[in-house]
């Protein structure tokens, strides 16, 4: 049987580390984007008890030549990557409005990770993905991307950086739709992370519980043939969010 290839980047922790925990146990070989440095780490764990079915790269996002490196490293392995998951983000300033001094240094940092990163993945894998038999991107956005439910004051660099995911996802799906290329934008759900800085203890689901809906949204557009279903903004659970 033909190895099945995942790349996950932002896998330090949280959903990341949870997506990769439960490909592994679903039998998936994953390729893990590691942009933290820690020697004494949970990806570092997995690798031991895994072996050969993960493999830890060190993976700046924002950064061309650390995604040039990561992607030499997938081609010495495979020439096929099944699905790309595209998770690795940064929050930003969330308090700031237009009417105090904004970080315009920051929000670019912003977008060359969740909107540029994303797309230097996607760019740099798209023959691989159109190889395999799944061929499928899944964006990890946000509903802070949708125009339509946005309600917010501030946030402008992560509200602004995944509305222009969500484009970014629009563009490849009206592309690589007509060879067979699958796309998915979900909103993981409010989820208890570190991306504040600390735990962020108000989130309604955990790591574990977001990637667990993840993935049974991906396992459900695996089984659909239609690749010319349109593309949506989804949340975990399946309901469609307005653009």
């Amino acid at each position: 049987m033909q190895k099945k290839w995942v790349m996950v980047t932002g896998a330090d922790r949280g959903v990341g580390l949870s997506l990769v925990k439960q490909l592994l146990d679903q039998g998936y070989h994953v390729f893990a984007g590691q942009y933290q440095q820690e020697n004494d780490n949970a990806l570092g764990q997995l690798k031991a008890s895994h072996k050969e079915r993960l493999q830890v790269l060190q993976l700046d996002i924002s950064d061309e030549e650390s995604v040039k490196l990561a992607l030499d490293a997938v081609s010495a392995v495979t020439d096929r990557v099944d699905i790309l998951i595209n998770n690795g983000a940064i929050l930003g300033d969330i308090q700031a409005t237009v009417q105090d001094e904004l970080d315009f240094a920051e929000m670019e940092q912003v977008f060359r990770v969740n909107t540029l990163g994303a797309l230097r993945m996607s760019n740099g894998l798209i023959e691989p993905l159109l190889l395999s038999e799944s061929r499928l991107i899944v964006n990890i956005s946000s509903e802070a991307g949708s125009i339509g439910a946005c309600r917010r004051t501030s946030w402008y660099a992560y509200c602004m950086s995944k509305a222009a995911l969500n484009m970014q996802s629009q563009l490849i799906h009206n592309q690589i739709s007509e060879q067979g290329g699958k796309v998915m934008v979900i909103h993981p759900g409010h989820v208890q992370t570190y991306m504040q800085g600390k735990l962020d203890t108000t989130g309604s689901l955990t790591p574990d519980e977001s990637a667990r809906h993840i993935l049974q949204l991906v396992e459900n557009r695996l089984k659909l043939d239609d690749v010319e279903q349109g593309l949506m903004l989804t949340d975990y659970a399946g309901n469609v969010l307005p653009w």
